[in-house]
């Protein structure tokens, strides 16, 4: 039996499991099985290695930069980015991969208008390295938006987010938790009265579909595009991934 998993904390959903799960159903994946491991700290990851049959994981939040001291070897984007959320195990060494650049670049893409030249990403975390990586590539401008912006650096607070900004910026992607369940009531604090049809609101949260901060994109006639789809690509890639 080959077993594969995800590690984070908390762990109260796990699109991955189930995903996984229904995938080796339906085609009739009869050795294969996916856990989730809930980790309250990183060092409980020994555990989890120590099972022999373990041939992959999907890592998520708090874990993607935290995990790279446990990889022996890492992609270039690993490298470049600093984050890791798929890791190929063999022979008893640890590759670290990146499938939400994948993912979120593909899915971006369907909705993406020539005049999204510039944008704003809401976050700062592992999901956000890889937003950014992506922005770079199609040659997007952006600015990182954080709740404390780190000193000596260009990001900027919400309160800096004003109508100018948002004239200037067309694409805002959410990176952050802000509306993930069970806290549906929440938004990044965003002047959302100036958005236009013009606009194209990326929310890497699937659950619940429409954040709230998709459904106000959506009241001023904005582009909304939800994480679930960059869920399916970055999940399909890791079974790419580990089975290379």
């Amino acid at each position: 039996m080959r077993r594969y998993g995800l590690i984070g904390y908390p762990l109260t959903h796990s699109f991955s499991q189930r995903f996984f799960t229904e995938k080796f159903q339906r085609e009739g994946i009869s050795d294969c099985s996916y856990s989730n491991f809930s980790l309250p700290k990183i060092g409980d990851l020994g555990a989890v290695l120590a099972d022999p049959a373990l041939c992959g994981l999907n890592v998520t939040i708090p874990y993607k930069q935290q995990v790279i001291p446990y990889l022996h070897t890492m992609t270039p984007v690993v490298r470049d980015i600093g984050a890791c959320n798929c890791i190929r195990i063999a022979d008893g060494r640890l590759a670290g991969h990146n499938t939400d650049v994948v993912g979120f670049e593909r899915s971006l893409l369907r909705q993406l208008k020539p005049y999204h030249l510039e944008a704003l990403v809401l976050g700062t975390g592992g999901a956000a390295k890889a937003v950014e990586f992506v922005l770079r590539r199609l040659g997007i401008r952006y600015r990182l938006v954080s709740r404390r912006p780190r000193p000596d650096t260009p990001e900027i607070g919400y309160e800096q987010v004003d109508a100018q900004a948002l004239a200037a910026a067309l694409l805002i992607v959410n990176t952050t938790p802000l509306g993930m369940y069970p806290e549906v009531g929440k938004c990044p604090p965003l002047p959302y009265e100036v958005l236009t049809t013009r606009h194209y609101l990326f929310d890497l949260i699937y659950n619940p579909g429409r954040t709230l901060f998709l459904q106000k994109g959506e009241e001023r006639g904005a582009i909304v595009e939800n994480g679930y789809e960059m869920l399916v690509l970055q999940a399909e890639e890791s079974w790419r991934i580990w089975n290379d």
